[in-house]
């Protein structure tokens, strides 16, 4: 498990994070990953681009799982 502060506010954006963790390495890379349908978001596949990520929440992408702290 994988923890992720966030900074500079109270949320990120699916595609910035995926971006972010280097699990993606352009924005475009991102976003076919979420297309893909190969992220969950606590859980639940989550295909919208641009979803509010907030803490609290975990995400799952590949084998990684990702905390939002």
């Amino acid at each position: 498990m994988i923890e992720f502060k966030l900074q500079n506010g109270d949320c990120i954006e699916l595609v910035q994070l995926l971006k972010r963790m280097k699990i993606a390495m352009s924005g475009g890379e991102a976003k076919m990953i979420i297309a893909d349908r190969r992220v969950k978001r606590n859980g639940t596949i989550e295909t919208r681009k641009r979803a509010k990520i907030r803490v609290g929440e975990i995400i799952e992408v590949f084998d990684k799982k990702i905390v939002i702290i």
